[in-house]
């Protein structure tokens, strides 16, 4: 049997349906997917283990055979059916249940089929990376395992009015808010964030413009990658044709939300982060939030005015809530528009994100732009993306043309100075070097980031650059 190395991410299982990942090789990678969680619950007797799917076009087999392998695994299983990552993730953590998976490829293009792995421990979910078992279970995988268990067969029960406790939870972590009216665009790319969009609107005021809202594997208007800048274009339009109060572009498996003023401007994650811990410490002061390596600044000096503390962690989901078991965050935030709760057992969720936006938008009768506007501390590069074959050349280059700044290697390379910084990191997902820039001063961010462009360009072995964020 093929078993592709390479599908083995540091966040998650990814890979080409079907000649990376398909009906033959799922089988010993779900094998191994539940021996882990075994393990990790110190049992051999049946555990309960929560499936979900998203909508591409492989998705149907690929978990009609690990629901299969499961039940003569002797697991008991629940069927969350068609959900999105945050809702899988929910389910996991609200209902107490062992362990659960996702048949997603996230934001990849519809070729791409995967799996995102999560188990339930006593101080909330652990996600399954390249630090928390992902080596194992590629391990075993590769290796082939079978399984014990002192049950012959499985069973299955479908888990219904998910979402409906999701919204639920939503607002108990917005502080229970009043929500006025207002007209919101969504644009779900045929994915599935318009589940959680749609499910939070049966319960709010308001008037929700859905754009692209049915559920197609074939992604037939744009991909389901609000990081592709040329996917939010008509988003953007739509916002200022509708007069609408914001936009939100969901990726392809929900987990990542971005927001669009109401001038049509894409509103920067880190500054969304710096708003949401801003109104969680009014009401938890002096704890502990969290934001990546990529943008720093505004994050960091608004926790400061709020009384909080701040934890910079490396870049990617696994990591992140990894980190927060670690230091006891209450909120992370991603520059690539993850966000985390504690309440949610340190996984994502973009319901709480889209209530909290709009609770302060109620109380202080303000635009986004203005919200957002009063508190921005910095201007961002936006990440540009080389594809080159020697990165690690490119950042031991950049370490020594840069050596008088504040560096830190906690994520590839960020280096500090008074006036504005940088980050160079290659991506666990793609084979990329990404660049970040950031300063408190427009012209210097956009001075910096042509100096470093040309330097690394300079350098860089079959280089091509593509923005794919700003």
């Amino acid at each position: 049997m093929n078993i592709p190395e390479n599908i083995f991410k540091s966040y998650d299982i990814r890979g080409i349906y079907p000649q990376e990942i398909n009906e033959e090789n799922i089988i010993p990678i779900i094998k191994a997917i539940y021996v882990l969680i075994q393990k990790e619950k110190n049992t051999t007797e049946s555990i309960t283990i929560v499936v979900g799917r998203d909508m591409r076009l492989s998705s149907p087999s690929l978990f009609t055979i690990a629901i299969k392998t499961l039940l003569q695994l002797g697991a008991t299983i629940i069927d969350a059916g068609v959900v999105s990552t945050p809702t899988l993730y929910f389910t996991v953590f609200h209902y107490g249940y062992d362990g659960g998976f996702q048949i997603t490829a996230s934001h990849n293009p519809k070729e791409y089929n995967g799996i995102k792995i999560v188990r339930n421990t006593t101080n909330g979910l652990v996600k399954i990376g390249k630090s928390t078992g992902m080596d194992e279970i590629k391990r075993m995988t590769i290796e082939g395992i079978n399984p014990s268990s002192s049950i012959k067969f499985g069973t299955i029960t479908q888990k219904n009015n998910i979402m409906k406790d999701e919204v639920k939870n939503a607002f108990i972590i917005a502080n229970n808010p009043i929500i006025l009216p207002f007209k919101i665009v969504a644009d779900a790319a045929n994915a599935m964030g318009a589940t959680y969009i749609d499910e939070l609107f049966r319960n709010i005021p308001g008037n929700l413009v859905r754009m692209n809202f049915e559920l197609d594997g074939n992604f037939p208007v744009h991909p389901a990658d609000p990081l592709q800048l040329d996917t939010l274009i008509d988003l953007q339009k739509k916002v200022i044709e509708e007069k609408a109060d914001f936009g939100l572009a969901p990726d392809g498996d929900g987990d990542r939300l971005f927001f669009i003023d109401e001038k049509g401007q894409i509103v920067q994650p880190s500054h969304i982060t710096a708003l949401v811990a801003r109104e969680l410490l009014n009401k938890n002061p002096n704890q502990k939030i969290l934001y990546d390596i990529r943008y720093i600044i505004t994050p960091k000096k608004i926790i400061e005015e709020s009384g909080g503390k701040s934890v910079v962690t490396k870049v990617g989901h696994a990591f992140i809530t990894e980190k927060m078991h670690e230091v006891g965050g209450i909120f992370a935030g991603e520059s690539s528009a993850h966000y985390f709760f504690k309440a949610t057992g340190n996984a994502e969720a973009q319901l709480p994100i889209i209530l909290i936006v709009l609770k302060i938008m109620s109380e202080t009768g303000k635009k986004l732009s203005e919200i957002i506007s009063s508190l921005s501390r910095s201007f961002e590069s936006g990440e540009f993306n080389f594809k080159v074959n020697n990165a690690s050349e490119i950042i031991l280059a950049l370490s020594e043309k840069y050596k008088d700044g504040e560096i830190s290697n906690l994520d590839g390379i960020a280096i500090t100075y008074p006036e504005w910084r940088f980050s160079v990191r290659t991506s666990n997902t793609e084979p990329l070097l990404r660049l970040n820039v950031e300063s408190e001063n427009k012209n210097i961010t956009s001075e910096k980031k042509n100096e470093l462009t040309g330097f690394i360009e300079n350098i860089a072995e079959k280089y091509k650059i593509i923005k794919s964020n700003s």
